[in-house]
């Protein structure tokens, strides 16, 4: 896979078919959808040149000059557009190119490129573009807010010093704080339970205070009566206003109005009724439609993401209870407006302050948050887009490269990307369009068709930027197969189709697309399984599957509606390397007979002298065998004597840290010993091939599950032969 990776680094794409069927009924046999990861933001190589102009377009089509562009450097100097094949004019600027003498944006090995769109004579101050509203819960118990508090005062000191900052805090009433006003604190107080109109809202806030409202229809801004001397009232430069924050922050309490100790504080959006005694809905009252709250609550915050689309705003939602919050429904405002998420037990946890501190650090831990983004694509007139799952918004942008076949946001060429950072990743379905004879498409050496990816966005620095990737494919099949692209598409599928289609099975639909690959590419004899083989390019496919199938993905017993959700939004934005460890997360050993080492995710990996670290992106987890942990109880990593097992110990401690360090949200980190209570982090993710009912019994020091789930494909792939 290693061809694979090299052009992910190039142009930050990862695709399961890098070579696609020739028809749209060879496409439909593929089981695997013709697809593509892409991460808009991913760090370019340092060679990759950042072009201070902008680029030139097609005029018929509107796609951006490439290198599989064709250049005629002769007399009037035109290129040909790859995609329409408009033959277009270089403007008077580019009359000096030649053969010998290109513009970056045709050199070969420039097919991502990004562009500086801002105009040079436009004075851009760095990060006053960033502007962070701080939305607090003081519905908490006393300990909780004084987690939050904590956190809170923390992160002030490293919040971006050009960057503004706003503040709202609510319980049964809500309280917009004027930072603007340092004398005293001036609040702003509006009524939980009661709708206030946009007007209603800027009036009793004062914004026409000093010039009268604008007249119906025009454009929100300065001529709205919203001035900078309005704004500044309530959203200030960092720098100006960190005393008042602090002061509000260490004198906040929790909501005065009391609350019935048999009932829950009245919310907007509630996912739950007032009373105690009716339990927050579950997986199972989903599947039997028996919520009262949950289908109005999802409308409320599907309305309310439209309004935030529409100003280029993004919900980012930090929760932390022992108990559901309501994630489930807020999850279309999160993914639509690119926010993050993050789910903890509480705000104490480490899991919440290292991911809050996170998003307002700079230089390498920079999360290269970027805003107010829109996401084209064009494309070969023989593929069409179905949609996209990840998060962005349709822009409603019709036209000839739309399916009629749709998935996740589709029926558009275009996106909104409210908020994205370095790691945002889009996973996009295209479609082969339909050919009346296959001789239309037939493969060859001069048989290429393309795809371009261009993201606008403002940068953190606040100039815009344009990044554009163009690729190049061409028509055949199992040669350019990408198992682990392959995967993860496969995974935000099956999340999509459990979340949207009624009474969906999701571990028959995964194992039918597991037989179907296995039968088409494998080779076997008839009824004889042990004669199965499959190419070197899809020899890990299976083991993905068999980790999917049982992945928190797709079997939501013991997980909440909230915590499903969450899996699957950071699934839907992460990119393939990421989504593979959540998939089948990598397993490490540490011995003192040799250099810590992958192994099997297997039961049998578990061994009476070994450490293991398990990675499974949201929890990393450090396993001590029973041999191990009776010499840390006995101190003999203390001695002196016994340096090594110090180092050892300390070894997967590193490497834990170093994984923490580089990961949002930050995953929690769980140390523990065979036989303990918090071993089911390992156990859980392991394949039982020792059970308790198992013919096979656990290696010497060894462990077994306590399951009855399969043991592997071998029932598959008898189906398939």
């Amino acid at each position: 896979m290693a061809e694979f990776v090299d052009l992910e680094i190039q142009d930050s794409v990862r695709m399961p078919w890098n070579v696609l069927p020739g028809t749209k009924a060879d496409a439909a046999n593929c089981a695997i959808p013709i697809s593509a990861i892409y991460t808009p933001l991913k760090p370019l190589p340092e060679t990759t040149p950042l072009l201070p102009y902008s680029p030139l377009r097609c005029r018929t089509c509107r796609s951006v000059i490439s290198p599989f562009s064709i250049v005629d450097f002769s007399g009037n100097r035109t290129w040909i557009c790859s995609f329409c094949l408009q033959r277009n004019h270089f403007p008077s600027h580019y009359q000096g190119i030649s053969d010998q003498n290109i513009p970056a944006e045709l050199f070969p090995q420039y097919t991502t490129i990004e562009y500086e769109t801002t105009a040079p004579n436009e004075n851009v101050q760095g990060g006053t573009s960033n502007v962070f509203l701080l939305v607090v819960d003081t519905c908490l118990i006393e300990e909780e807010l004084g987690f939050l508090k904590s956190a809170l005062l923390q992160v002030l000191g490293v919040f971006p010093e050009h960057c503004l900052i706003g503040l709202i805090t609510f319980g049964t009433y809500v309280h917009v704080h004027e930072l603007g006003f340092g004398q005293i604190p001036k609040v702003h107080v509006f009524k939980g339970a009661k709708a206030v109109t946009k007007d209603q809202l800027l009036e009793q806030m004062g914004f026409y205070a000093k010039r009268p409202r604008a007249a119906a229809g025009v454009i929100a801004g300065m001529r709205d009566g919203i001035s900078h001397e309005n704004m500044s009232r309530f959203l200030l430069p960092a720098s100006e206003c960190e005393f008042v924050l602090n002061s509000i922050f260490e004198e906040l309490q929790r909501d005065p109005w009391p609350v019935s100790a048999d009932q829950r504080a009245a919310r907007e959006g509630a996912i739950a009724s007032k009373s105690l005694s009716e339990p927050i809905r579950s997986h199972k009252d989903l599947e039997k439609d028996s919520v009262t709250h949950y289908h109005k609550a999802v409308k409320f915050y599907a309305e309310l993401s439209k309004q935030l689309v529409h100003q280029g705003h993004v919900l980012d939602v930090f929760a932390c209870a022992l108990d559901q919050v309501g994630v489930a429904e807020l999850k279309v405002g999160i993914e639509r407006t690119g926010g993050l998420v993050v789910l903890a037990e509480s705000f104490g946890h480490s899991v919440f302050k290292d991911s809050l501190k996170r998003v307002f650090l700079s230089g390498t831990e920079d999360l290269g948050l970027a805003s107010n983004g829109v996401f084209e694509i064009n494309c070969s007139k023989d593929i069409k887009i179905q949609g996209i799952i990840g998060p962005c918004a349709s822009l409603d942008k019709k036209g000839s490269s739309c399916s009629e076949t749709t998935i996740g946001q589709g029926n558009t060429t275009a996106w909104k990307l409210c908020g994205l950072d370095k790691t945002t990743s889009l996973c996009i379905i295209f479609d082969v369009a339909k050919k009346e004879s296959p001789d239309m498409i037939t493969p060859s050496s001069n048989n290429q068709f393309f795809f371009q990816f261009l993201t606008y966005y403002k940068h953190s620095s606040g100039k815009m930027k344009l990044r554009a990737t163009t690729l190049s494919r061409r028509w055949d099949l199992i040669s350019g197969f990408d198992q682990e692209a392959a995967a993860v598409v496969l995974a935000r599928q099956v999340s999509y189709k459990m979340e949207t289609e009624a009474e969906f099975d999701p571990v028959r639909w995964l194992d039918k697309s597991l037989i179907h690959i296995c039968s088409q590419f494998g080779e076997y004899q008839k009824e004889s399984p042990t004669s199965f083989s499959l190419s070197r390019r899809l020899s890990l496919f299976p083991q993905f599957m068999f980790h999917l199938r049982r992945s928190q993905f797709v079997q939501v017993f013991n997980n909440s509606p909230d915590e499903t959700a969450y899996f699957r939004m950071i699934l839907n934005r992460e990119n393939v390397n990421d989504s593979i460890v959540m998939i089948q997360p990598p397993l490490i050993s540490y011995s003192f007979q040799s250099a810590p080492e992958p192994v099997f995710l297997d039961v049998a990996s578990i061994s009476v002298d070994k450490i293991l670290l398990l990675d499974s992106y949201f929890t990393i987890v450090i396993f001590h065998s029973s041999t191990i942990a009776a010499w840390r109880k006995a101190g003999y990593h203390e001695l002196p004597e016994h340096q090594a097992f110090a180092q050892m110990l300390q070894a997967p401690r590193d490497d834990a840290d170093a994984i923490i360090r580089e990961r949002f949200p930050v995953p929690r980190l769980v140390i523990c010993d065979q036989h303990g209570s918090q071993a089911r982090f390992l156990l859980a993710k392991l394949n039982p091939s020792a059970t308790y009912n198992s013919e096979s019994t656990a290696t010497p020091g060894g462990d077994i599950i306590f399951t009855d789930d399969v043991l592997g494909f071998e029932w598959i792939l008898n189906q398939s032969i």
